[in-house]
């Protein structure tokens, strides 16, 4: 009988490091990341002395400032508007920054104004090689989408080093 239980615990074991390692193969290796992000209205991130359009004070596994530089912008009559750039974002601290490009696609009550979110959602590749400090050799990608009642941006993503 307890050869039968060992047996059994060995094979469970060894199936469990199978999923672990297959998981592990399909993330490549990447940390898993998450937070909410807030528009700086009261400027605290000081857009202005790095030349930034905007910047997102960011909380969560990321904390720091995402400075926002947009390279194209372009709006529909229907309300629709997508818009193209780079960021830059800094960690607290000068823990470390790295670079991002970046994909807004969004449709607005008033989109002369930016009024009024539908939707709003984006995608943010890490430039390779951008990652300095505790970012050093990191790749990814950020996902951001705009929760409309609360007035934040969730973000997840992943990390690679």
């Amino acid at each position: 009988m307890k050869r039968i239980v060992l047996t059994l615990t060995t094979l469970a074991v060894v199936a469990l490091i199978g999923v672990v390692s297959t998981a592990t193969a399909f993330a490549g290796g990447a940390t898993q990341i998450s937070g909410v992000a807030f528009f700086d209205g009261a400027d605290t991130c000081d857009s202005e002395s790095v030349g930034a359009d905007f910047a997102l004070v960011m909380s969560g596994d990321l904390e720091g400032c995402l400075y926002t530089f947009v390279e194209t912008a372009q709006s529909s009559p229907s309300g629709t508007y997508r818009e193209v750039g780079t960021e830059r974002f800094v960690a607290s601290e000068g823990a470390g920054t790295f670079e991002t490009t970046y994909r807004v696609e969004a449709k607005f009550e008033d989109v002369d104004n930016l009024a009024g979110t539908i939707f709003e959602r984006c995608q943010h590749p890490i430039v390779e090689g951008s990652g300095t400090g505790i970012f050093e050799g990191v790749s990814g990608q950020l996902f951001f989408r705009a929760d409309v009642e609360a007035g934040n941006y969730s973000y997840k993503g992943h990390l690679r080093y």
